[in-house]
């Protein structure tokens, strides 16, 4: 795996050939382009309100659960109409779902008095009903009423009463606000409840029968998207009124395909390699099987053209901070029976069958590290066998747990200075960054070696050799005079500053120890507490006990899985590439036909 290698290159032509050359780039899809004009302040986007429209559409669709037999051919089908006829029935959807869950709430609320059929007020000579839900705490209120009541039905939290008046009563006739049911007694209520069912069952079979075309309207937003993409690709070419010039970078592998376009429809080309100050895009070379580690290379920035692909190293130590921040063999297998159980779903797809073998590693790394440290779902190895005798490590060993957390952030980091100093190795500076990595190790061997004997001369000597080497290397800037010595040095004696920030990024690595312990105490803390319970209550504690185990490790997990992810991915997104990956760069966006994907 490794950054392609890019070359500009610039194709030049009649005119009349320009909207033939960019269909044919965007077929091959290998450039980059690069604006030859002034860049529109508004890229033009397939986002248009149709386009927008399309997309609802297609969302509603495709969320129709279970796979249907799709129509592939329809020379009847009119996207615009479609999409509407989509969206209305979205809409009623809505609607009529809202009408249902208000007449099931309304029937809830109004049938503990009964089917009424309250009819017209002058039937009951001017006495209107008035509807209360009382609390039965305040029955008392009742027998202080001037006006005809009755309580039609009650139960253990209410009594639900009836007062008889021609006009409102007040507020303050009860210690709570009346109840209103409205005027339509509850047959008929039940009666529009089954019409509403009724009209959503029916609506929701057109849905499913839409859903058939989910596959037209993706292949019509696929052209849409294509066409705008091309669209947009026209307004970043040169143009003359007889010819025309367009500019992009393209990797070394493709240069033949474009080359041989231009040669057989007799356009020039001219193929540069970058420019010292140009910044090609970056482009990471991945088999399709490593397609989650470039996911998560570039999640958070792209790295440097002129730097280098960190992918696999950020997927091995990935791995293996996550592993020490889980600390537990058991939730290992967990996660491995959880890939099992989707493995037929996580290979529909290239991309799919990358994070499913990225899960695979992290799974193995955490088993691994779990029985290092002799944790099975928070419970040692029994004494004696096998699984003991492989627990080399214990998290209540505090002082080697540190130091292991140290040293691997030690490692991190100085293998990222060493590719960085090696590709950077033609520069004045790769021999400062050499000497970050002397005093680094040297402050480490300070450390181990508890200030005393061999290892703390040694560690002195190489941490004194790496601070000279970075006061005497740092700096890039240009010998004209005897004065720009002296500025060389004080460079180098201010980059001695990031001295405090190297130290507290390998102290970030403690959270490797940290949540590794909290993860693994917080297990044997639901272990003794399920232990405890069936202890004390014998017969019904084992089931007790069985709950506090499951709910106990599915907490426990959750938290796992979410500090092994933010704080594996934090310290190669903030410390790692802090040092090994300094330099951002821009992401290599081909033009390219467009396939959309729900």
């Amino acid at each position: 795996m490794s950054i392609a290698r890019l070359k500009k290159v610039t194709l030049a032509g009649e005119i009349a050939q320009k909207a033939a050359t960019l269909s044919h780039l965007q077929d091959l899809g290998c450039m980059h382009l690069v604006p030859l004009t002034k860049r529109p302040a508004e890229p033009e986007k397939a986002a248009s309100r149709e386009a927008e429209d399309a997309y609802k559409a297609l969302r509603f669709l495709a969320e129709v659960a279970g796979e249907r037999r799709q129509i592939t051919r329809d020379r009847n089908f009119d996207v615009q109409s479609f999409v509407a006829r989509t969206l209305d029935l979205r809409q009623n959807l809505r609607e009529v779902g809202d009408r249902r869950d208000a007449l099931e709430a309304r029937i809830k609320a109004i049938e503990p008095w009964g089917d009424l059929d309250l009819g017209d007020a002058a039937t009951m000579g001017g006495i209107r009903c008035w509807f209360y839900r009382l609390p039965v705490k305040h029955r008392a209120a009742l027998q202080h009423l001037d006006l005809p009541w009755d309580i039609v039905s009650a139960d253990t939290r209410f009594l639900y009463v009836v007062v008889l008046s021609p006009t409102e009563p007040p507020d303050t006739l009860l210690p709570i606000a009346r109840t209103h049911v409205g005027s339509r007694p509850v047959h008929q209520l039940k009666e529009d409840l089954e019409a509403s069912e009724i009209e959503l069952e029916m609506l929701q079979d057109d849905r499913l029968r839409m859903a058939r075309h989910v596959g037209l309207l993706r292949a019509h937003l696929s052209e849409a998207e294509t066409l705008a993409e091309l669209a947009f690709a026209a307004q970043q070419t040169r143009d003359d009124p007889d010819l025309f010039a367009v500019q992009g970078w393209v990797p070394d592998g493709d240069l033949s395909a474009v080359s041989d376009y231009a040669e057989a429809n007799g356009l020039a080309m001219l193929v540069e390699p970058p420019a010292w100050d140009e910044e090609p895009p970056t482009l990471l070379l991945q088999p399709e099987a490593e397609a989650a580690g470039v996911d998560l290379a570039t999640f958070y920035q792209v790295p440097n053209y002129r730097s280098w692909d960190p992918t696999l190293v950020l997927v091995a130590s990935f791995a293996i901070f996550f592993a020490m921040i889980a600390a537990d063999a058991g939730y290992g297998a967990v996660i491995l029976v959880g890939l099992f159980v989707g493995w037929r779903r996580l290979g529909r797809s290239p991309k799919l069958k990358a994070w499913r073998r990225l899960g695979l590693i992290i799974a193995a790394a955490t088993i691994v590290y779990g029985v290092l440290v002799g944790s099975y779902f928070g419970a040692p190895p029994p004494q004696g066998t096998v699984l003991a005798s492989f627990a080399v490590l214990s998290l209540n060993d505090f002082d080697t747990m540190m130091r292991l957390s140290i040293i691997v952030g030690v490692v991190h980091l100085v293998l990222g200075i060493a590719i960085n100093a090696w590709v950077h190795r033609r520069q004045r500076s790769a021999r400062a960054k050499l000497g970050w990595i002397a005093a680094i190790l040297g402050g480490l061997l300070l450390w181990l070696s508890g200030q005393t004997g061999p290892f703390a001369i040694a560690g002195i000597g190489l941490f004194i050799a790496g601070i000279l080497a970075i006061v005497a290397f740092t700096s890039e800037r240009p010998i004209t005079k005897s004065l720009d010595w002296a500025w060389r040095v004080f460079d180098g004696v201010r980059a001695l500053a990031g001295a405090m920030g190297a130290f507290g990024d390998i102290l970030s690595y403690m959270r490797l120890f940290a949540l590794g312990l909290a993860s693994a105490s917080l297990a044997v803390t639901f272990n003794n507490l399920a232990g405890d319970v069936m202890d004390g209550l014998p017969g019904l504690g084992l089931l007790l006990a069985i709950l506090i185990l499951l709910v106990g490790h599915v907490m426990n997990f959750g938290l796992v899985l979410m500090s092994g992810v933010v704080h594996g991915l934090r310290l190669n997104y903030i410390e790692f590439f802090k040092w090994g990956l300094p330099e951002e760069g821009t992401a290599f966006r081909p033009l390219a036909r467009k396939e959309v994907q729900l």
